[in-house]
C-alpha cells in the first residue's frame, strides 16, 4: 500500500466519520480504519465524491502503512479504556516521531497521564477537544489544543482548515501542555450544560407561569435570537419548540419525556470545581436538574404527595423583555463562573490558559457559540478578577440584575423551579456582599473543633473565641 496519505483516522462513528469527511474536504488524504471493518465500506459508500480522498485500511498495519511519515493518526473512539487499548495497538507499530491525537470526549486526568507515557515513551501525543456535535465535526467545529507545543503546531495547518471560521479567524487554538485541551472542552460543556437549564427554565415560565403554547414560544426565542441572545442554543430552542410530531401533529415539546440525558461532561465540570474551590454554582444546579429530571416516577409521587399547587390557577405577571433580560444576566453570571474556574485550573496545574483566546475558539462551532462571546474575549484581555467586574458586563449586568430579581421572585411565589437562575442570582449576590454570614461558620468551626480565625481589629489568623478555655475548663 502506497504511503500517500496526510492522516489517519480510527473510529468511524458519527463523529469520527464527519470529521474525517470535513478533513478530507479540506484537501487532505485520509486513511481511515474501523474496528468493525464492514463499517468502512459503508463510509466509503457514504462519502461520494469525496471518496478518492479515502483510502479504506482494514488493519491498523495497512493504516500506519499508508500515513506519509511522520504520521499523524486521529483517535475519534469512546473515551476512556478503549483509547488506552487503541494506543497500546498503535504503538508497536510506529515510529518515535508519529503523532497519535485524541479528539475523543475524554476526561482531562486521562489526557494528562497519556501525556506523561507518551513523553517518557518518547513519542508525541495530543489530547483535543472537539466541540460542535455531528454538523461542527462535518463542517467546522471549535478544537481546543492540549499537548507539545511542536507537536500541535506540526498539525495545526490541517486544524486551522477544519475548523469554524469567525470573521475569517480560525476557531482553533492550543491551551496549553498535558490534558489542557481537554479540560477547557470540559468548562465548555459545563457551560452548555448551564445554558441550556437556563434556557428550559426561561421555557418553562412561559409555558407554566404564561400559559403560553409552544409556537408563541417559538416566536419568543425568534425575537431573542435577534439581540444580545443571539446564539446557537437560542436558535435550536426556537426551532424544537415550533416543530410538530409528524405522527400525532401535536407539538413535538408535548410529546418529549421531560427526562434528559447526560454523558457526565457536566458532572466533571462540577467535581473539578469543588476540588479547586471554584464556585460554578450554576453549573452544579444544570447538573442537579438533570439528575432529578431522570426520575419522573419519584416526581409524580412528589407532586401527589404534597399536592402542589397548580400554576395554571395562579399565572404570574412577567413581561417579555424581562425573563428576556433575566436570561442574559443569568447566561453572563454563568460564564463569569466559568472563566473563573478555568484561571483556577491554570495554577493549579500550570498552565497559562489563553482567556481571551478561549472565548474567541468558542464564538463559532461550538455549541455554546453565542454574540456575546465576542465581547467576553475583548473583557478578559484586561485580566480581571471576575468577568463581571470589567466595565462592559458591569454595565450589563446592573442593567438586566432587577430583571433577574424580578423573574426569580415571581417563579419561586408560583412553586416553579428555576434553579439555574437562582443560583446565578445568589452568586451575584455572595460576590456583592463585602461581609458575608461565614463568620458564623468559622466561629462555630472554632467551636468545635478549635480551628481557629482571623480577627476584623488586628492582624494574622490562629485566633480563637472564649469558648475554647470554657471546654478546657470543663
Amino acid at each position: 500500500m502506497a504511503s500517500e496519505a496526510d492522516f489517519g483516522l480510527i473510529g468511524l462513528g458519527t463523529m469520527g466519520a464527519m470529521l474525517a469527511l470535513n478533513i478530507a474536504d479540506n484537501g487532505f488524504r485520509v486513511a481511515v480504519h474501523n474496528r468493525t471493518t464492514a463499517r468502512i465500506g459503508e463510509f466509503l459508500e457514504e462519502a461520494g465524491d469525496l471518496a478518492h480522498r479515502l483510502t479504506p485500511c482494514p488493519s491498523l498495519a495497512d493504516l500506519v502503512a499508508a500515513l506519509k511519515p511522520p504520521r499523524n493518526i486521529i483517535l475519534m473512539v469512546p473515551a476512556g479504556q478503549a483509547v488506552d487499548d487503541q494506543i497500546a495497538a498503535l504503538r508497536p507499530l510506529l515510529e518515535a516521531d508519529d503523532l497519535i491525537i485524541d479528539a475523543g470526549n475524554a476526561n482531562f486526568h486521562d489526557s494528562a497521564r497519556r501525556a506523561v507515557e507518551a513523553r517518557k515513551a518518547g513519542f508525541p501525543f495530543l489530547g483535543i477537544g472537539v466541540s460542535g456535535g455531528a454538523e461542527g465535526a462535518r463542517f467546522g467545529p471549535s478544537i481546543m489544543g492540549g499537548g507539545p507545543r511542536p507537536a500541535w503546531d506540526r498539525v495545526a495547518p490541517m486544524l486551522s482548515a477544519i475548523a469554524a471560521k469567525y470573521e475569517g479567524q480560525p476557531c482553533a487554538t492550543w491551551m496549553g501542555e498535558g490534558g489542557a485541551g481537554h479540560f477547557v472542552k470540559t468548562v465548555h460543556n459545563g457551560i452548555e450544560y448551564a445554558d441550556m437549564q437556563l434556557i428550559a427554565e426561561s421555557f418553562g415560565i412561559m409555558r407554566d407561569g404564561l400559559h403560553m403554547r409552544p409556537a408563541a414560544v417559538a416566536d419568543v426565542f425568534d425575537r431573542w435570537n435577534g439581540g444580545l441572545l443571539q446564539s446557537y442554543l437560542i436558535e435550536i430552542s426556537g426551532k424544537v419548540a415550533e416543530a410538530t410530531d409528524p405522527e400525532t401533529g401535536q407539538p413535538m415539546l408535548d410529546i418529549i419525556q421531560d427526562s434528559a440525558g447526560q454523558k457526565g461532561t457536566g458532572r466533571w465540570t462540577a467535581i473539578e470545581a469543588q476540588m479547586l474551590g471554584a464556585p460554578v454554582s450554576v453549573i452544579e444546579a444544570a447538573v442537579a436538574a438533570r439528575n432529578l429530571s431522570s426520575n419522573p416516577a419519584l416526581r409524580r409521587a412528589g407532586e401527589a404527595l404534597f399536592r402542589r399547587e397548580n400554576a395554571e390557577s395562579t399565572p404570574i405577571s412577567l413581561g417579555e423583555n424581562t425573563l428576556r433580560d433575566a436570561l442574559i444576566a443569568g447566561k453572563i453570571l454563568c460564564y463569569a463562573q466559568g472563566f473563573d474556574l478555568l484561571v483556577k485550573a491554570a495554577r493549579e496545574h500550570g498552565w497559562d490558559l489563553p482567556m481571551p483566546a478561549i472565548a474567541q475558539v468558542w464564538r463559532a462551532g461550538c455549541i455554546i457559540r453565542s454574540a456575546m462571546l465576542d465581547n467576553m474575549a475583548t473583557a478578559l484581555a484586561t485580566a480581571p478578577d471576575n468577568l463581571i467586574f470589567t466595565p462592559y458586563f458591569a454595565d450589563l449586568i446592573a442593567g438586566k440584575l432587577p430583571a433577574l430579581r424580578q423573574v426569580v421572585g415571581a417563579a419561586v411565589g408560583a412553586a416553579l423551579p428555576v434553579p439555574a437562575m437562582a443560583a446565578a442570582l445568589t452568586y451575584f449576590d455572595t460576590l456583592t456582599q463585602a461581609r458575608g454570614t461565614a463568620n458564623m461558620i468559622q466561629g462555630q468551626r472554632d467551636f468545635f473543633g478549635a480551628h481557629g480565625f482571623a480577627r476584623t481589629d488586628r492582624a494574622g489568623t490562629g485566633y480563637h473565641g472564649p469558648w475554647l478555655n470554657q471546654h478546657l475548663s470543663e
